[in-house]
């Protein structure tokens, strides 16, 4: 049975799935729509404008601070408003799927913070989409529970200790080709935030702890702009108070690094801080700049937080964070814990020391992608913050980054390993077998890979190509024996579509800003048409 709604021009155009009625209500549509209709206009105009930024870094423009925004920056006595309810101590900020075993443990883990991701760590299919919704209103109704096959149940502890919900919903470039409004697909992320905004803000509200958000991918101050001027109508809507909404944003492109400040203020009202969301920054750096040699990078494991031009960002993140009293939220360790003691104790000793240096330079707190990293980064956190909730008043005035410093890439530079090459391939084609399954996060080789790690693996590829440092025979041999590894290792794989996806993604002249539209609209997309 097929389910295709008229709400004011909101029309869901998929399947009817367990409990979908509830989240996908006409009231909740329709909030939907209003959100669309007033800010979609505008989200194209910001993505044609992205375009245009490309070319003009690709034809040799630099990338500089911006000059017109000098007085922002110059300015000392603007700051984002003060930490939110449940967002004063972010210490330990565990991300992870909206699944549902997922939601309980993540909530029971001992993180202050619970990144609820509809972006990387989500395969976009319908049901995934809506069934997260669900989890998450279930949790906050304390309606939740899970009981695996073998019979061990997952259910919510003590309210008072469970971590608070940041909802991060996906980035501008996606659609949401379920719904459609005037006779386009509704922007993915005003999907994500209205439905969750709709459902749960008040609920949340009235649990002491408002609705707050994570938001991705972001380029420039308009785009943090537009999210600020969709916060301020979503309120309105619902008749919340201007301000309740908190948010963080990942600085995970290379061109918002250079506008920090400029984004704290254009949220400051409803600012959470910034993150530093490493490995799509890393991405963004070789998306931009990939043409040009001085930006060739080693392999991925050789790029380290202590290379010069990562230091520079992080440094200059905190800076700007407590500069303007945001907190500063440090990057992901990605560790999935096993079954051999020494590989797990040699692991959690390079986390610790990832998060000890992340709690020294100044961090607040920081990311860890499974529960059993929690009490290392608490301990580490724990031993610089004592009983305080945060460092934001340590300001890192001894902090001077230039333009020079956060490009400052051809001092790590070298050549790729074969092994390197290897790894990027498998783990590449691993991750989008998962991910066509409808399974966004995924444990390979001692690391949880997200839809992030996957793009880095796919533009190293396409860049070591583009500038002959490996062979192009030698990959296309690397790529048929992983795809028969693929094959045996995952017998339901589709493994002629997934090496598809590889050669379009990584193998093509001209390199795809993401892999997740093409991936999508081919494979995820399931719609019914009106009257089929």
């Amino acid at each position: 049975m097929s389910t295709t709604a008229l709400t004011h021009h909101v029309r869901v155009l998929a399947a009817a799935g367990h409990r979908h009625d509830e989240i996908l209500t006409p009231a909740a549509l329709d909030f939907v729509g209003r959100l669309a209709g007033a800010f979609e206009e505008r989200r194209r105009e910001l993505l044609k404008e992205r375009r245009r930024q490309a070319l003009r870094l690709a034809s040799g423009s630099p990338l500089d601070f911006p000059m017109v925004t000098s007085a922002v920056r110059a300015d000392p006595t603007w700051r984002v408003a003060p930490p939110a309810p449940g967002l004063a101590d972010r210490r330990v900020e565990i991300t992870g799927p909206p699944e549902r075993r997922m939601t309980v443990n993540a909530l029971n883990s001992g993180a202050q913070v619970w990144l609820a991701d509809f972006e990387d760590a989500t395969a976009p299919t319908w049901d995934n989409i809506v069934s997260g919704q669900l989890n998450l209103l279930d949790a906050i109704e304390r309606r939740i529970d899970f009981t695996t096959p073998e019979g061990k149940e997952y259910r919510l502890g003590d309210r008072d200790r469970l971590a608070t919900i940041v909802v991060r919903p996906r980035g501008w470039h996606l659609d949401e080709e379920h719904l459609e409004f005037d006779g386009r697909p509704v922007p993915a992320a005003l999907v994500d935030f209205g439905l969750y905004f709709f459902h749960c803000a008040q609920r949340q509200i009235d649990a002491g702890r408002g609705p707050y958000f994570y938001l991705p991918k972001l380029e420039n101050r308009y785009e943090a702009r537009l999210w600020n001027d969709i916060f301020v109508a979503a309120q309105e809507f619902l008749g919340i108070p201007r301000g309740t909404i908190r948010a963080t944003v990942l600085i995970e492109t290379i061109t918002a690094a250079f506008e920090m400040e400029e984004i704290l203020h254009e949220l400051r009202e409803h600012s959470s801080g910034l993150n530093a969301g490493r490995w799509d920054y890393l991405f963004s750096l070789i998306k931009t700049f990939g043409h040009r040699t001085d930006f060739l990078l080693p392999d991925r494991a050789k790029v380290t937080m202590t290379a010069p031009f990562m230091r520079a960002y992080t440094e200059l993140l905190v800076r700007t964070c407590h500069k303007r009293g945001a907190h500063a939220i440090g990057g992901m360790a990605a560790h999935v814990p096993g079954k051999d003691p020494a590989a797990n104790e040699a692991a959690l000793a390079k986390v610790r020391l990832d998060k000890e240096r992340e709690a020294e330079d100044g961090f607040d707190g920081s990311w860890v992608a499974h529960p059993g990293l929690v009490s290392v980064c608490r301990e580490v956190f724990d031993g610089v913050l004592g009983g305080r909730p945060h460092q934001i008043d340590r300001t890192r005035d001894d902090v001077e980054v230039g333009a020079a410093d956060l490009l400052s890439v051809r001092r790590i530079s070298g050549p790729p390993t074969p092994e390197g090459v290897r790894v990027n391939i498998a783990v590449a084609l691993r991750y989008f077998a998962a991910w066509l399954r409808g399974q966004g996060a995924v444990a390979l080789y001692g690391l949880m890979e997200d839809a992030a790690t996957a793009e880095i693996a796919r533009v190293q590829i396409w860049q070591w190509l583009r500038h002959r440092v490996i062979d192009r025979e030698a990959v296309l041999r690397l790529l048929d024996d992983e795809v028969v590894a693929l094959g045996a290792e995952y017998p339901w794989a589709p493994v002629d579509e997934i090496r598809a996806l590889f050669e379009r993604t990584a193998l093509a002249g001209e390199l795809p800003g993401f892999f997740t539209p093409d991936a999508y609209s081919r494979h995820l997309v399931r719609r019914t048409e009106a009257g089929a």
